[in-house]
């Protein structure tokens, strides 16, 4: 009997002994997960473009003026009007930033056609009007930068700003003076001679920028450009020189941008890691 009391006695001491080493032991805790970064290809392109645009130029003169008969009176033209002309151009720029670009362009303007008329006296009559005909061409040479507004799709809009110089390429003047009250009376026709220079210029424009694949764009927009006056015709036969007042435009213009590199360079980017997870 005592026995079997003191075997009892002592399972239940080495019971009691295992529970109490199982509460001094540490948990056992599962080493973290780390997914290693995953790398995902994206295209990355240079900064640099080339463009090319074509367009159709309104243009408005602002006026003429001329020094008129032996007395040398500067007078404005009674009329002068300029024509539109087809655009051609094309240049190299910089995108810098996501949103800000910059580019040098060269523009050419074809043939404008002028048509002006004048009134005084004349060799046939005391009151004559004449008809005076020429042709201008515009080369323009511009630095601009521009702000891309954001992207919607493949559509990017944008706004734009240009300073530089237009070379204004004036043809021969041809001046018919006619008496007033009878236009088939005339005098000679007179030749001036057409000046070339160079004129302060401006422009502002807006488009959009249309996302064709990974390195070429098409641009559709409108710029307003501002020419500053110059000489216009030399002097001849106790007329002239002649001078205009400048002119603007209002060019609706397409073209292409190509990208450098837009489809060829691929970099590595490490694609999005959650953090470990303990278990």
């Amino acid at each position: 009997m005592k026995t079997t009391i003191l075997a009892g006695t002592a399972l239940a001491i080495l019971g009691m002994s295992a529970a109490k080493a199982a509460d001094i032991l540490p948990p056992i805790v599962e080493a973290p997960y780390i997914e290693a970064p995953v790398y995902e290809p994206v295209s990355v392109a240079s900064g640099w473009y080339l463009r090319g645009d074509v367009g159709y130029s309104w243009n408005k003169l602002r006026g003429a003026d001329f020094f008129q008969g032996s007395n040398a009176t500067y007078v404005p033209f009674a009329s002068a009007s300029l024509r539109g002309a087809y655009t051609v151009g094309g240049g190299i720029g910089y995108k810098a930033t996501e949103h800000l670009r910059f580019d040098a362009t060269l523009d050419f303007t074809g043939r404008s056609r002028f048509t002006g008329s004048t009134t005084g006296s004349c060799g046939v009559a005391t009151a004559c009007v004449s008809t005076d005909t020429s042709s201008m061409q515009a080369l323009s040479l511009m630095a601009n930068a521009y702000v891309d507004i954001g992207t919607w799709g493949r559509f990017t809009p944008y706004v734009g700003a240009g300073i530089g110089g237009t070379r204004v390429a004036w043809a021969n003047l041809s001046n018919t003076s006619c008496d007033a009250s009878n236009p088939a009376s005339c005098d000679p026709t007179v030749i001036h001679e057409g000046e070339t220079n160079w004129r302060f210029s401006y422009a502002l424009m807006a488009g959009t920028t249309i996302e064709l694949n990974c390195a070429l764009k098409a641009d559709v927009g409108y710029r307003y450009r501002n020419v500053k006056g110059g000489k216009m015709f030399a002097y001849a036969l106790n007329g002239g020189p002649g001078y205009d007042r400048g002119f603007s435009s209002h060019e609706v213009r397409g073209g292409l941008r190509y990208q450098f590199g837009g489809c060829n360079q691929v970099a590595e980017v490490p694609a999005y890691t959650p953090p470990p997870i303990y278990k």
